[in-house]
């Protein structure tokens, strides 16, 4: 009745594609526990595998100083950049989204992925890292004045989200793994990859 009715008042009834909500498959964790790398990782798997999806950086959608006055933790921007970068990738049929940044998987952020992207289902994997690991990592990476900090805000997040994660957050070690086998156990919980659904996270 419903597609009758916007045929009557001359609206296309919507595919199916555009009933179906998107997937999002959330990469959170400490810095230093390789959420980047695995994101790019997890991208190219599933590239190779020509699965369609698209990759953001959660941190790029909010750097920007001075904050603005009316959202000084800059969420609101964050959230109005994904919807743009979302519509632009919905547009091309596009209903995954491989989403990496520290604090993604908690149920605080919730909000920004529901108003950006509609009603998404949500897949949240924490990755975790030793403290000798995120220090060593981030030695590696900052070559400037933010060690200090990150080193700081690595150990205080870790704590964070491990203590505030929703039940049913999957937890994928990185020590002593390479990015490739990260990407695999964290591939195997969205059941994308062919072949490797319904594996669970080692």
């Amino acid at each position: 009745m419903d597609a009758l009715r916007q045929a009557q008042s001359g609206q296309e009834a919507p595919s199916r594609r555009e009933r179906t909500p998107p997937e999002v498959l959330l990469i959170g964790g400490r810095s230093g526990a390789g959420k980047s790398s695995v994101g790019w990782e997890v991208a190219a798997r599933l590239r190779a595998a020509d699965v369609g999806h698209a990759l953001v950086e959660g941190d790029v959608l909010d750097t920007v100083h001075p904050a603005p006055p009316d959202d000084p933790d800059r969420s609101r921007l964050t959230t109005r950049n994904l919807a743009a970068l979302w519509a632009n990738y919905a547009a091309l049929g596009c209903r995954r989204l491989v989403y990496t940044n520290t604090a993604a998987v908690l149920g605080s952020e919730e909000w920004i992925f529901t108003e950006a992207l509609g009603s998404p289902r949500l897949t949240r994997v924490l990755l975790t890292a030793t403290d000798e690991t995120a220090a060593r990592r981030l030695t590696a990476r900052e070559q400037g004045s933010e060690l200090a900090r990150q080193l700081r805000r690595s150990a205080s997040m870790a704590r964070h989200l491990e203590t505030h994660v929703p039940v049913g957050t999957h937890r994928v070690p990185t020590d002593g793994r390479t990015v490739g086998e990260v990407a695999l156990a964290v591939l195997r919980v969205t059941g994308w990859l062919p072949g490797a659904a319904g594996e669970g996270a080692p």
